[in-house]
């Protein structure tokens, strides 16, 4: 049909202000659905709904994301667990405030509360009283429902009370953010959605998500599930990865709990702290000071008898004597045993990490047949009683320096007077151990 004057399309421009070419396919007219956008809305405030007042695409949007969670990753790590929770390092009031409020702005945390329930972590550390330990409450739930085991530790006020002594107490944390935490992320909302229009609820929501998974999810989580250990500590913290980039450096989980008032938590040649890094960068700026980080160890040779150099080295570095042990004596003894007799089957790995650990996180049946296996063998039965003793006498909590010396002075004879070169060479090196001078 002819388009004139006559014809259908100029019957629709009798009633639509719009060229006829308009309605018959000319994509660059604001019309939609056969209707006129500009019927319905004004063009600007289309524009706003699509691209925001930043007008940005999906590059630019995508390093935004990345900038903002970062920043947040940054003021939890830097701030919130390093600076407040282990007072590791101080930063300039200014900085320091500025990371306060991101934390108010992006995840509604407060300051005090983190600070608590992260102390109450390391105090209770594997127990029922540990506010996320997956050992007591299942990977699952600490991986996927985090969020609710934090509100559940913030409830407890009498803990808050307890362990959020220090942290800052000031009239906008009394008045703003700790009596309005929610209205931070809303503050968010309407910023995420003035840049970005319709989308920027979907970058805003991403965001909200990003700390209670990575933070309380992956760390809290898999990192006392999975991983590399350093050091035989208490708890069953790991490494994550030996390269801490993405979550700030509390990739290396294991780390921090054997040292954790130490700002630094790469403490291998071969690992990598983000967080530390910046905490270099911004000491250099003058808006950093490093108040703690852990102490290297020296061995002195020669040393007769463990004295109170020994003693200090060992209560600072306990988690390191004792994954010395059985590095350089249980495996050892594990692969004589096993060369002795080649067709017994090896050791299942359950049960040679009870070997490492006491079998502190055995269940009744894994304990027993690691009970069988070493009442068998009288050599590794002597080697498992003396890691007893050893790991007695530094958990101890005396004040009496001079008792807790005499007692490892009389272990290390003990362990010399066995006869089991393993032990001898251990304990002739541990009597030499000393905190080495910076």
């Amino acid at each position: 049909m002819a388009a004139g004057k006559g014809g259908y399309a100029g019957k629709l421009n009798k009633v639509a202000p719009y060229p006829a070419a308009q309605w018959q396919g000319d994509q660059s007219s604001p019309i939609m659905s056969g209707y006129p956008v500009e019927s319905t809305m004004s063009p600007a405030f289309y524009s706003w709904l699509t691209e925001g007042l930043s007008g940005f695409g999906w590059l630019e949007i995508a390093i935004y994301f990345l900038v903002v969670t970062q920043l947040t990753i940054f003021s939890v790590t830097l701030y919130l667990h390093r600076s407040q929770a282990h007072r590791a390092v101080d930063f300039h009031p200014v900085l320091a405030h500025f990371f306060r409020f991101w934390t108010w702005l992006t995840t509604s945390m407060i300051t005090r509360e983190w600070a608590a329930i992260h102390r109450k972590h390391h105090a209770k550390c594997e127990t029922e009283e540990d506010p996320h330990s997956p050992q007591v409450r299942g990977i699952r739930k600490v991986m996927w429902q985090g969020v609710e085991l934090y509100r559940e530790a913030r409830a407890d006020r009498a803990s808050i009370e307890k362990y959020g002594k220090g942290c800052p107490d000031d009239w906008i944390e009394r008045h703003l953010y700790a009596k309005y935490p929610t209205l931070g992320p809303t503050v968010m909302l309407f910023i995420s959605v003035a840049l970005f229009g319709v989308i920027g609820v979907a970058i805003w929501a991403i965001q909200m998500l990003w700390i209670p998974f990575w933070a309380a999810g992956v760390v809290n989580g898999i990192g006392h599930w999975w991983g590399y250990r350093n050091f035989e500590t208490t708890d069953t913290a790991t490494n994550l990865t030996p390269w801490g980039f993405w979550i700030g450096g509390e990739e290396l989980h294991n780390n921090h709990h054997a040292f954790p008032s130490s700002a630094k938590f790469a403490l291998r040649k071969f690992e990598f702290d983000i967080g530390w890094a910046a905490i270099k960068l911004l000491e250099a700026m003058g808006l950093a000071k490093v108040l703690r980080v852990a102490p290297s160890l020296d061995v002195r040779p020669n040393i007769p008898m463990p004295d109170g150099e020994t003693l200090k080295a060992l209560l600072t570095h306990r988690f390191q004597a004792m994954t010395d042990y059985y590095r350089h004596v249980m495996r050892p003894a594990l692969r004589a045993e096993r060369a002795a007799a080649e067709h017994q089957p090896k050791l299942p790995r359950e049960l040679r990490k009870g070997l490492a650990d006491g079998g502190r996180w055995l269940d009744a049946g894994a304990r027993e047949r690691l009970q069988a296996f070493v009442s068998r063998r009288p050599q590794l039965a002597t080697l498992v009683e003396f890691r007893a003793r050893l790991a007695a006498v530094l958990e101890e909590r005396s004040i009496d320096a001079s008792a807790t010396l005499q007692r490892l002075q009389a272990w290390c004879a003990e362990a010399e007077a066995t006869g089991i070169r393993a032990l001898q060479d251990f304990s002739m090196r541990m009597k030499g151990y000393a905190i080495a001078a910076r």
